[in-house]
């Protein structure tokens, strides 16, 4: 029996690329800099710390004091860092050539910012398979820290997890330290003492199994927990829990802070080991499409309701983290989109290969907006905005060294059904081959942005819990505080309409007649960067013809035969000022209202969809004139704040009658010039988008 236990203390800091710098702030006010301050105040409190690459960036940029008192602690001995993929990608769905580049991208920032190459890395959403084991190795990253979790999973017992353990892929080899899930529910919810006596209890566990083994405890967690989630800044800082168990530990004759580095070096491996694929126990949930989650949650309930989930949870599996590409088609479009271009990138002659490039390459790839759980980003427009500004700016630079032909068919998303592209250098629209002749991405190339960038909605698994609930928090230790895994809150009023799935995906010109869809087959084009597609109705026929134009998408239908009735079409567009002040209507020059309203026009020819966070306006017009509904399209995320409803698209809906045998619908992208339109006794009623 040993009388001490090793404490191997880190935190992963991290913000999406493209979150809005406000929240970044408000994050570096209430956890980064406290945080930060606090430990230098305790030189012997030797802790570990991963800074993503965008963050730290920023950081440096906007708290130079701040970072100097972060270089300085590292100097001195006390902060050892951890290394990653540079924009914090999942390495398992990025191209090894890719891992290789993000891994020595930052251990080089880290190097010329705080003078310290890693030895060690963090995992995103510690996402382990096997394949990523070669790149880290070749990068010279000797261990990562993955949850307990995965190694129950491979057969270990929780009293066999206080040391580090070996893997290998391809006779590369990797060593794996297990994160203590008991500690990462503890921390900082449980009071200091509680905590303190909790790791010293394990003293007495530990089962090192050889002589003279000093047994260690691992913590590494977000450290968003100490002072950004509900309740943590009052309960870390102002009631003082952080300083509590800085001194506690410090204070313990049985525990003994080391650096992972130190303890790595003193310490042999407890064997060889090999993980199945997996991630944390929640995000294993986050994946699994709604009826599975429900039948996952409830197994699970049954086990901890008698009493064996501690023993069986290892066998009670969910999804892998891939399955967030199969269950969202816009994070599988996105992350394919993305594939292909790092392939072309991988393609161009070395020369031509830019350090712009590879900016965009890189940020294209940060996790946050290809995943949905209570941390994952894809339901956030801004965040998955930021992933398109740089796969369409990569785009451009890319053709302007190796151009593409004006048009081409692939299957991009291998859903089995081929896409067909269109482009002109200005303007590119990709439509489906799915029979609905619809567009799933319009791109305007001069506001590298995204037109189709929206979300359709779906059962989630956290419609049941906003069904169940009225929105009291679940009773906690008033001890403690509770964590946001297990809060139940509202940010904003949900009704029984705004959890309906949608029917079909929210693309662009998704048309029907007399409310029944068509469906369209390809046909020859005669002209250049021209699409056409028939279908049939009736005796009739509906001829959908897409052009592109400079910076102009032209649809024109033609209906022929005497069908009766009405046509109708429904463009939905991704406006990223989305229902916040940014975005208004406008119409011969004056404001209608904000993206976030409804409204009705009649003998429509002519709307302006100005933004400002676009920085740009997308000009519709109709000829001859159509009644327009135009609404905004809402889902329901939830986060740790509380479940909310977010803006994903404004919903356009043109109808004219079948006596109009022709009608030409135009769509215009500028980029912003002079002042935007105003009224000022509209402007300011606008509701502000979430953030």
């Amino acid at each position: 029996m040993t009388s001490s236990i090793s404490l191997l203390f880190g935190v992963h800091a991290h913000q999406p690329i493209g979150n809005f710098p406000e929240v970044i702030v408000d994050a570096h006010e209430r956890c980064y800099k406290p945080f930060l301050h606090t430990l230098y105040r305790y030189p012997d409190f030797r802790f570990a710390v991963h800074f993503s690459g965008w963050l730290l960036d920023f950081l440096f940029e906007h708290y130079p004091q701040d970072m100097a008192l972060l270089r300085e602690m590292v100097k001195r001995g006390q902060i050892e860092l951890f290394g990653a993929g540079d924009t914090e990608p999942v390495l398992a769905v990025i191209p090894e050539r890719d891992r290789i580049g993000q891994i020595k991208t930052f251990s080089t920032r880290l190097k010329k910012k705080l003078g310290q190459q890693p030895q060690g890395a963090w995992l995103t959403e510690r996402v382990w398979e096997s394949t990523v084991i070669p790149a880290l190795a070749n990068c010279g990253i000797r261990y990562v820290i993955v949850d307990d979790y995965h190694f129950i999973c491979a057969g270990k017992q929780k009293s066999e997890l206080n040391g580090y353990f070996t893997t290998e892929e391809d006779h590369q080899t990797l060593d794996l330290f297990p994160i203590s899930e008991e500690l990462r529910y503890r921390l900082p919810f449980s009071p200091a003492q509680e905590a303190i006596a909790y790791i010293e209890s394990l003293v007495d566990q530990a089962d090192t199994g050889v002589a003279g083994h000093q047994p260690a405890t691992v913590y590494f967690d977000d450290i968003e927990k100490f002072g950004i989630w509900p309740e943590t800044y009052q309960w870390v800082y102002e009631r003082g829990w952080l300083e509590q168990f800085i001194q506690g530990v410090l204070a313990s004759p049985h525990i003994r802070l080391q650096h992972y580095r130190d303890y790595h070096a003193s310490e042999k491996t407890r064997g060889i080991i090999y993980l199945p694929t997996t991630s944390y126990i929640e995000m294993n949930e986050w994946t699994l499409p709604a009826g599975p989650a429900h039948i996952y949650a409830d197994l699970v309930q049954q086990a901890k309701s008698a009493g064996s989930y501690a023993h069986s949870k290892s066998f009670l599996r969910g999804g892998i983290w891939k399955n967030f590409l199969s269950r969202y088609p816009e994070s599988n479009w996105m992350h394919k989109r993305m594939l292909n271009l790092s392939a072309r990138y991988a393609e161009l002659p070395a020369k031509q290969r830019t350090e712009a490039m590879r900016q965009c390459l890189y940020a294209s790839q940060a996790n946050d907006a290809y995943w949905h759980g209570l941390f994952g980003g894809l339901y956030l427009p801004h965040l998955r905005r930021a992933i398109y500004n740089n796969l369409v700016e990569l785009e451009v630079l890319l053709d302007q060294c190796a151009p593409r032909t004006s048009q081409y068919q692939e299957d991009t998303d291998l859903d089995g059904t081929e896409e067909i592209y269109l482009q002109n250098g200005n303007v590119q629209a990709v439509l489906k081959l799915d029979g609905s002749a619809s567009i799933c991405e319009l791109d305007a190339y001069k506001l590298r942005h995204n037109f189709a960038d929206t979300l359709t909605r779906q059962v989630e698994h956290y419609y049941r819990k906003i069904r169940l609930n009225s929105g009291e928090n679940p009773t906690h230790d008033q001890s403690g505080i509770a964590s946001a895994h297990d809060r139940v809150s509202f940010k904003h009023e949900i009704s029984p309409a705004d959890l309906e799935p949608d029917l079909y995906p929210q693309h662009l010109f998704i048309d029907r007649l007399n409310s029944t869809p068509l469906h369209y087959q390809l046909q020859p084009a005669t002209r250049e960067r021209e699409i056409v597609f028939q279908a049939k109705a009736g005796t009739g026929l509906v001829r959908k013809c897409f052009q592109i134009s400079g910076n102009r998408l032209q649809v024109t239908y033609k209906c022929a035969n005497g069908m009766t009735g009405y046509m109708q079409t429904e463009i939905n567009l991704a406006m990223p000022s989305c229902d916040g002040p940014g975005g208004r209507y406008v119409r011969n020059g004056a404001i209608l209202s904000g993206f976030g309203n409804t409204i009705e026009l009649d003998d429509l020819t002519a709307l302006v969809l100005e933004d400002d966070t676009l920085g740009g306006s997308l000009s519709l017009n109709i000829t001859p004139a159509a009644e327009c509904h135009a609404s905004p399209h809402f889902t329901v995320s939830q986060s740790e704040g509380g479940f909310e409803k977010i803006m994903q698209a404004v919903k356009l809906r043109l109808t004219w009658p079948i006596t109009i045998h022709e009608q030409l619908i135009t769509l215009q992208f500028d980029k912003k010039t002079g002042n935007p339109s105003r009224n000022p006794d509209q402007s300011d009623n606008y509701r502000q988008g979430t953030v």
